[in-house]
């Protein structure tokens, strides 16, 4: 019998600087052991200083993408980042529907590294109210989780308050993520909706610029660790010890002239 992929497929914008977005995925995913496929909703024109532009891809032609995969080859795990328009939501979910995947991890991209907006306004409700209940897991920082909850997050002690806020009605796990905080440590938090538990995960904050894509790395690699059968409190555990070695790593490296990516293949050459 032929040995069988874990596959990840991540649904996503893409970064021709190589640091974000699909290409970002598809480094984490090959760096965590799993086959990675695609789905790109748009073509970002962006570099490691910012955003200059978004050419988004017809929905229906996204939707096609997704079909084309998940008939084909399937998926154990589905990262969803960056999806600018209600009307992409909806399709995204809809389309998803039809298929039997519960290992699904949401990044709700709504401001790049660089500061740059990238989600549109009326769309913020529909991920609210439509995408984010039908996901396993989401992983905001703090401007994304400021914007789902409509308030201001000052400190690291408000994380474990407001966590609960942002899994809407426990329907959802969530993974709040504390590096744009000031604080030596860093302390992410993790509620797990399914066994309704906190769990604090510290590391020793690293001072460096190459934070360009840490977002889309740390949401694929927990979909990697997950499409590998991992219980969630450890595919979310694995995937802060790689994002943890991938921005030390990282910070050793100079690539472009503003925030640099990590370094996703840390395990395999430095």
């Amino acid at each position: 019998m032929k040995k069988q992929y874990k596959i990840a497929l991540s649904i996503a914008g893409s970064d021709p600087s190589g640091g974000a977005g699909i290409q970002a995925d598809l480094k984490t995913f090959s760096a965590c052991g799993c086959y990675g496929a695609t789905v790109i909703v748009a073509v970002v024109d962006e570099n490691t200083v910012g955003v200059t532009d978004v050419h988004p891809i017809p929905v229906p032609f996204v939707a096609g993408q997704i079909k084309s995969v998940l008939d084909d080859i399937g998926a154990d795990a589905i990262k969803i980042g960056m999806l600018h328009s209600s009307e992409l939501i909806r399709t995204v979910k809809d389309t998803l529907l039809h298929y039997d995947i519960k290992n699904i991890v949401l990044d709700p991209v709504m401001v790049a590294t660089s500061g740059d907006k990238l989600l549109q306004d009326e769309a913020i409700n529909t991920l609210k109210t439509e995408l984010i209940p039908y996901v396993r897991i989401i992983t905001p920082n703090i401007p994304e989780a400021e914007i789902l909850l409509g308030k201001k997050i000052q400190s690291q002690e408000d994380l474990p308050l407001v966590i609960k806020d942002l899994s809407f009605g426990r329907s959802v796990s969530v993974l709040l993520k504390a590096g744009h905080l000031t604080e030596d440590e860093l302390i992410d938090v993790f509620y797990n909706a399914e066994t309704d538990e906190i769990i604090k995960l510290r590391s020793k904050r690293i001072e460096t610029l190459n934070t360009h894509g840490t977002g889309c790395t740390f949401s694929s690699a927990i979909a990697a660790f997950l499409s590998h059968g991992l219980p969630l409190n450890d595919a979310v555990r694995s995937a802060k010890e790689y994002m943890n070695k991938a921005i030390q790593v990282g910070s050793q490296y100079k690539i472009g002239k503003g925030h640099g990516p990590v370094h996703h293949f840390f395990d395999f050459w430095e």
